[in-house]
């Protein structure tokens, strides 16, 4: 096993995936994702300039909170990113010299991953948590039989797809963080919009962990 960065204890496992956002639009939509109380940014590289916005979004938020790149698939990158200031690497798929390199840079690591080999390669390669992606197509009972056989200690994420709506479903079978792209930000939407929605998906959390 691989040396890692484990998760921390955020107050909600929630990770905002804002795709397709603009530089100048990341720090009004950073102010609204924080007060609704999300803990974990995520910029998509294959978003406008998205150094530039994880740069900004890192000044901006609040040092507890989790700040980074999503998209990720060369080493280079993970480099980059450490450069910007981030220290959140999600990545979609499972590339085990991307997750040390970004472990080696102190940063918490979540590869996406969808069968049992990618799973075990990933928490091998010291992944911090787990994304399954996308949940939308392996449901609740195929992240279910494939948690059977990982690490009990490991957190599993599910992301695609996932809204407060089906937050449930999910956590039924002990995933236990959740990815929110488009349910939550969509290219050009407006912070009120956003924070609406991010203190919606807050809500829908607290419920879950209040039980």
């Amino acid at each position: 096993m691989t040396a890692s960065v484990a998760w921390p204890a955020l107050r909600r496992n929630l990770v905002a995936i804002l795709r397709g956002i603009k530089p100048e639009e990341i720090e009004a939509t950073v102010d609204a994702l924080v007060e609704a109380g999300f803990e974990a940014i995520e910029v998509p590289l294959n978003s406008p300039d998205p150094f530039n916005s994880i740069e900004k979004a890192r000044k901006r938020a609040p040092g507890h909170v989790l700040i980074g790149a999503g998209t990720v698939l060369e080493v280079a990158q993970v480099d980059r990113l450490n450069d910007a200031g981030g220290n959140l690497l999600v990545t979609p798929n499972v590339e085990p010299g991307v997750i040390s390199r970004a472990v080696s840079h102190g940063m918490v690591t979540m590869p996406g991953v969808f069968t049992p080999t990618e799973a075990l390669l990933a928490a091998k390669s010291g992944a911090a948590a787990l994304k399954f992606f996308p949940a939308s197509v392996l449901g609740p009972s195929g992240i279910s039989a494939i948690k059977a056989i990982l690490p009990a200690n490991l957190p599993i994420g599910a992301v695609g797809g996932v809204s407060d709506a089906n937050f449930a479903d999910y956590w039924k079978v002990g995933v236990r963080a959740f990815g929110l792209g488009s349910s939550l930000y969509k290219p050009g939407d407006d912070a009120a919009l956003i924070r609406s929605r991010a203190v919606k998906a807050v809500a829908a959390y607290d419920a879950l962990s209040a039980e």
